[in-house]
């Protein structure tokens, strides 16, 4: 299995306790991101065909942010996105093989489950680059409460030989959702009865 270096690791979280004046009985909404700035071994190279050995190495990567994600929700993981930025001596492809099903199988496992797929996003970028990670209920992405974004920056990356990798989490839906749809409650109750 290929090991990724990893240069360094930043978790942001932030907790929301009302929008424009008004609540919800749900209580805050905390939501997390787990980033890791690691080195891209393909950086520089031009076209490479073989990108397998970011594959395979992003299982860890995918544990490693879970865990951080997890712990910085108390394990209260309702929703959950993720997304990276790979640095201009890379290309978007090297910031996709990281966040492929390898990564994405990881995260799920470290956060305690999850069954719908994982919304994500990918750019090319320079050091301070943002990204806005979309988040989605983790057992149906169609429960509409629960589409969010949260904005992360890792101030000194991505550096042009390097990949940014994000996992990102929240503890419920948006506050005050409102536009219809499936609730959480159905959702999880439909996957109960299957």
């Amino acid at each position: 299995m290929a090991e990724l270096e990893i240069r360094k690791i930043r978790v942001e979280v932030e907790e929301i306790r009302h929008h424009l004046g008004h609540t919800d009985d749900g209580g805050p909404l905390i939501r997390a991101a787990a980033c890791a700035v690691i080195r891209n071994p393909f950086a520089g190279q031009g076209h490479v065909e073989d990108l397998s050995s970011i594959i395979d190495g992003s299982a860890a990567i995918g544990t490693e942010l879970g865990s951080r994600c997890a712990q910085a929700l108390d394990g209260q993981v309702d929703s959950y996105g993720k997304a990276g930025i790979a640095g201009t001596a890379g290309e978007q492809e090297h910031v996709h093989a990281a966040l492929t099903s390898v990564f994405g199988n990881a995260f799920r496992d470290a956060i305690g489950g999850g069954v719908a797929w994982i919304s994500s996003t990918k750019k090319v970028g320079a050091p301070g680059a943002t990204i806005d990670v979309p988040l989605a209920f983790k057992d149906e992405v169609w429960v509409r409460s629960h589409y969010d974004t949260i904005t992360v920056q890792v101030p000194d990356a991505p550096l042009a030989d390097e990949l940014v990798i994000i996992a990102a989490v929240a503890n419920r839906g948006r506050i005050n959702a409102r536009v219809g749809g499936m609730t959480r409650e159905a959702a999880v109750a439909a996957q109960d009865a299957s």
